[in-house]
């Protein structure tokens, strides 16, 4: 029975560990993503070509390529996502900004850091911090 007991004891430390570990991986940069300001772009001064934007928080890590055509962004590639990367977020994020040509809007529900990750880069794609 102690033997079945250490077992046991053994097993819920590791799961006890195993949810600290997930939890601090899960809300790593959660916080600052989610008091990011985003700031508006200019491009009426910038050159046709592609720029290369990224942003560093945690999980919500990402870099981007910005195409510049005509003063207006008409590509957004994903060159490193953020962690638990959504298509469906990223594209409608991008699709917002390309449409829009700006980057201060409302976030996409239930994905909110990770549309202010996404548009932090695109900012910083420009140097507009």
């Amino acid at each position: 029975m102690k033997k079945f007991l250490k077992i046991l004891a053994a097993i819920l430390a590791v799961i006890v560990l195993f949810s600290a570990v997930m939890t601090m991986v899960l809300s790593q940069g959660l916080k600052a993503g989610s008091n990011l300001e985003i700031n508006g772009i200019d491009l009426s001064s910038v050159k046709d070509g592609v720029y290369n934007g990224k942003y560093d928080a945690g999980r919500f890590s990402n870099q981007l390529n910005v195409t510049v055509k005509d003063h207006k962004i008409t590509k957004i590639e994903i060159v490193k996502d953020v962690t638990f990367a959504s298509a469906a977020v990223s594209e409608a994020v991008f699709t917002k900004v390309i449409e829009e040509q700006k980057i201060q809007f409302d976030a996409i529900a239930g994905a909110t850091v990770t549309s202010k990750a996404y548009l932090k880069a695109i900012e910083n794609a420009f140097g507009q911090k």
